[in-house]
């Protein structure tokens, strides 16, 4: 089995500036989001997007992704400690982003930059949607990095099974976090890529995609994650995980955004 190689979450220091690895990870994750996304108008065009376009959508989607994110797991996993210090809310660099939350924050972005160019949201949505899950893959990594989010405990015979000394035990467990960062990151990057760009698909359906997609990946995938200790009420009681919990209405939402886009009389080459 393997030990958990204990990072310094901080990467480097200019003075006494800090820059965290979980932030640099977000930092990443945007830069692959513009250059993708240019490189996708480069090569297929858009009815609506351009390379300027994408840049002014940047800075609503980061604060989108970061503000979402963050009052997403305060509110959604933790909402009695938040409410009671609200200041730590401000504390990204310690991790603790909700992907569910971050996706409501960029609904919202999307929602106000779709009104602003006078477009339609599925068009931007269906725009975005693909370059999500390589977001996910660096996010998922500066959870391995700060060495937070660790698996269930796994047989001592798993060759990749790994001891992570800050989970108070030092059996092996799985490394969800490379777990999530495959499936949600590497796989459904694939599958998005090969949706869009395959042929002209309907308003909406591959925004639907991606969520049945992503849900139905995180939802297997929390099987191997660590129970989430703050859990309560009737998500206790069903014996899910919240992740688990917050995955159904968006499986839910994908299958319906896919149906009403199948009615949809606009086709989109993403």
């Amino acid at each position: 089995m393997l030990i958990y190689p204990k990072i310094d979450p901080i990467a480097f220091s200019l003075g006494p500036i800090k820059f965290h690895w979980y932030g640099l990870m977000y930092v990443l994750s945007f830069t692959f989001f513009v250059y993708a996304a240019k490189w996708r108008l480069k090569k297929y065009g858009h009815p609506v997007m351009t390379a300027k376009l994408v840049d002014d959508f940047l800075l609503s989607g980061i604060l989108g992704t970061v503000i979402g994110g963050r009052l997403g797991f305060c509110l959604f996993y933790q909402p009695a400690y938040y409410l009671s210090h609200p200041l730590d809310m401000l504390k990204t660099w310690d991790g603790g982003m909700s992907f569910h939350g971050g996706m409501i924050g960029v609904f919202v972005a999307i929602y106000w930059f779709s009104r602003k160019i006078k477009s339609n949201f599925f068009v931007i949505s269906d725009f975005v949607a693909p370059f999500i899950p390589i977001c996910l893959l660096f996010g998922r990594i500066g959870n391995f990095i700060n060495g937070e989010l660790w698996g269930r405990l796994c047989s001592p015979n798993l060759p990749w099974g790994m001891v992570f000394p800050d989970s108070g035990t030092m059996l092996p467990r799985h490394p969800s976090q490379l777990y999530e960062a495959f499936a949600e990151g590497i796989v459904l990057f694939i599958i998005m890529l090969i949706y869009a760009g395959s042929k002209q698909r309907k308003l909406g359906q591959t925004s639907g995609v991606f969520m049945i997609g992503y849900g139905l990946a995180r939802f297997c995938l929390e099987f191997f994650r660590e129970p989430d200790s703050f859990a309560t009420g009737v998500v206790q009681m069903t014996g899910l995980s919240l992740g688990q919990f917050y995955s159904f209405p968006m499986i839910l939402a994908g299958i319906l955004i896919l149906w009403w886009g199948s009615k949809s009389k606009t086709n989109l080459k993403h």
